[in-house]
């Protein structure tokens, strides 16, 4: 099954997000150091995570840098709603190694990977970069256009995985 987003399709290449032209009203949403499960359901009276898709993958190649030594991996594809209104899409690619770790990652289900990733007193994350990223042909829930995106990896206990998350148009009226 195709991903709803491909994080290679850039505009722009991927860059630190310090050297952005993102519009202001996004800044904040594409820097948020913290959890962005955190951020938006302080911004929105109803929140819903909506798994679209998990399966195991071959890592792409055009991922192999950002999670070296990894070859099979889960990618996850969730939407998070506010107040009914699709707000982020989300893509994380967990290396299986990583599962085995952290075994919580194997059975997240519809419980957001921020909630689990942030309850850890030595997460580590590399810096965020961000890129436009562009959809084409429009999905479910989606219209085809260009969007803003960020991107990191995280690490727990030397476990890492990718999340990239996608913003969607409601995000800059939270």
């Amino acid at each position: 099954m195709t991903a709803v987003f491909s994080l290679a399709a850039c505009a722009e290449p991927w860059q630190q997000a310090d050297a952005s032209k993102a519009p202001a009203t996004l800044l904040p949403w594409l820097l948020e150091p913290a959890s962005l499960t955190a951020r938006l359901k302080a911004h929105c009276q109803q929140f819903r995570l909506q798994l679209l898709a998990e399966q195991s993958l071959p890592l792409p190649q055009t991922l192999q840098s950002l999670l070296p030594a990894s070859s099979l991996c889960t990618r996850r594809e969730v939407l998070m709603w506010c107040d009914q209104q699709a707000a982020v899409y989300a893509q994380s690619w967990i290396p299986q190694s990583s599962q085995q770790r952290l075994q919580q990652l194997a059975a997240l289900g519809e419980q957001p990977l921020g909630e689990l990733l942030f309850q850890y007193p030595d997460l580590q994350r590399s810096p965020i970069e961000i890129a436009r990223l562009s959809l084409p042909r429009p999905s479910a829930e989606i219209a085809a256009g260009e969007y803003w995106a960020r991107r990191s990896v995280f690490s727990v206990a030397g476990a890492p995985l990718l999340v990239a998350e996608v913003f969607l148009p409601v995000v800059e009226t939270l």
